[in-house]
Parts: C-alpha cells; sequence; structure tokens
C-alpha cells in the first residue's frame, strides 16, 4: 500500500490532477442520481415530485409489512447467501487452479471462467433457460441459485487470483515437507494468507446476485420473486416511492458489506 501511495505521489502534477478530476467526475455520475432519488422514499405522498409535502416513514413501512415485499426481501437474502457460499467455494478453488504455471490450458480456463463477466446478462440468461428446461430447474430456487452462482463465480475468481499472484507458493512446499496434506496446507497456510481476497470475492459475490435481475426473469418463477424483480415489477404495476425505499435498503447493506469488508481487511 506504501509503495503504491508513494508511486501516485511522486506523478507530476501534470498527470496527477486530470486522473484526480476523472476520478471525482465519476464518483459524481455514481452518486448525484441516488441524492436526487434517495429522498422520495421518504415523502409523505405517493408522488414522484420535489419538494416532499412531509417526511415519513411508510415506504419504509410498507416495504417490510406488505407480503409481497417481505417475501421478495427474505428471497433474495437466501438466494444471494446461498449463491456466495457456492461461489466462494468454487470461485477459490478454480484460482488456486489457474495459478498453477503447470497448469497447461489456464489462460483457456481462465477465459471460460470470467467469460459470465463479458456475455450479455440476456444471451447468459436464454442460454440457461434452455439449458434448464429439459432438467427442470427453472421456476426453481436451486435454478436460480445456479444461474447467480454462473454470474457470481468470475467474481471470485478474479479477486482470488490477484491475491495468489503475491503469495509464496514456497509456504506449501514446506507445510508438504513438515508431513500435512495438501487440504491441511490450503486449510491452515493458504488460507489464512489469501483470506482478505476470498471475503472481498465473496462480498462482491453477494453484492452481483442481491442486485440481480435479468437473470431472474428468466429463470425465476412467482415463488422465487427477488427484490429487484419486486422493483421491477412494480415500476409497470404500482409506482411509489416503496420502489426507492428498496433501492435504498440495498444501497446500505451493500454498503455495509463493503464497510465491514474494510475494516476486516484494515485490521489485517
Amino acid at each position: 500500500m506504501t509503495m503504491t501511495q508513494k508511486t501516485y505521489s511522486d506523478l507530476p502534477a501534470v498527470v496527477r490532477l486530470p486522473l484526480y478530476g476523472f476520478a471525482a467526475v465519476i464518483l459524481a455520475l455514481l452518486i448525484v442520481p441516488l441524492a436526487a432519488a434517495l429522498p422520495i422514499a421518504f415523502n409523505a405522498e405517493p408522488w414522484f415530485r420535489y419538494p416532499l409535502s412531509g417526511f415519513s416513514w411508510r415506504w419504509f413501512e410498507q416495504l417490510l409489512s406488505s407480503p409481497l415485499w417481505r417475501s421478495a426481501v427474505v428471497n433474495s437474502l437466501i438466494i444471494a447467501a446461498t449463491t456466495t457460499v457456492l461461489a466462494t467455494a468454487l470461485g477459490t478453488l478454480a484460482a488456486v487452479a489457474l495459478v498453477n504455471p503447470r497448469f497447461r490450458y489456464r489462460n483457456a480456463v481462465m477465459a471460460l471462467a470470467i467469460s459470465p463477466m463479458v456475455v450479455p446478462v440476456v444471451v447468459l440468461g436464454l442460454g440457461l433457460f434452455i439449458c434448464f428446461s429439459p432438467l427442470g430447474l427453472n421456476y426453481t430456487y436451486l435454478g436460480v441459485v445456479l444461474a447467480h452462482t454462473v454470474l457470481a463465480t468470475p467474481f471470485v475468481v478474479v479477486t482470488v487470483t490477484a491475491t495468489l499472484t503475491r503469495f509464496d507458493f514456497r509456504l506449501m512446499q514446506a507445510a508438504a515437507n513438515l508431513g500435512a496434506g495438501k487440504v491441511m496446507a490450503f486449510r491452515t497456510v493458504m488460507l489464512p494468507i489469501i483470506s482478505p481476497g476470498v471475503a472481498a470475492g465473496a462480498v462482491f459475490a453477494f453484492a452481483a446476485s442481491f442486485d440481480e435481475v435479468v437473470m431472474v426473469l428468466f429463470i425465476a418463477g412467482p415463488d422465487q420473486r427477488t427484490l429487484p424483480k419486486q422493483m421491477f415489477t412494480g415500476l409497470r404495476e404500482q409506482l411509489d416511492p416503496t420502489i426507492i425505499a428498496a433501492a435504498g435498503l440495498m444501497i446500505v447493506l451493500t454498503g455495509l458489506l463493503l464497510a465491514v469488508l474494510r475494516f476486516s481487511t484494515k485490521k489485517r
């Protein structure tokens, strides 16, 4: 971290200032629309307009009391948590294999592993819908979890691979010389060292699943209605500030996860 900060500080002002300005513009494009829309969730009236007619928590109360919204929140949490476990396990194991220089086809496998990040979600959703149909996985929780795992695993692969590039594999050889098997060496030596990368991948996997809507539109049925799908449906059928309240809940939850990740990584 110190080397990175020193490198940026050594850049000439003619280069450094435009970079800071570009970063500020990107942050503004991300934050300003949210800052403009989120206050409407506290509007006392069911209208998307300014000025607000009054302050009220009614839309957050409806979000938590309405059976449709409440079940959507529960479904999203269950699906995202299950997806995170599967994606983190699969992505971590794949990353360990892909950094092995003796793996002859690792470049091709890496391209295949991260391809869901490149392929349009609509194309991927349609392909999974066709593949899941003969297996009876469409309109099931298992089908949604598997589809989300396909989308989330590349985030884990990328973050864990980046962490493993700084890992000293001689530690694994030392553990083997001391009598540890491969599983024990991975669990006691490698995993504690690369745990920040694994945790970061898990957070990204959870966020990718929790925020995903296109895949759910293809794979999920009425019983697997998630929060993003309920928001999408609300935009067409019943437009009220509950949708913005749900968006605020998603932003807060994702922000809390990132804060916890940052705090735990900093402590290390």
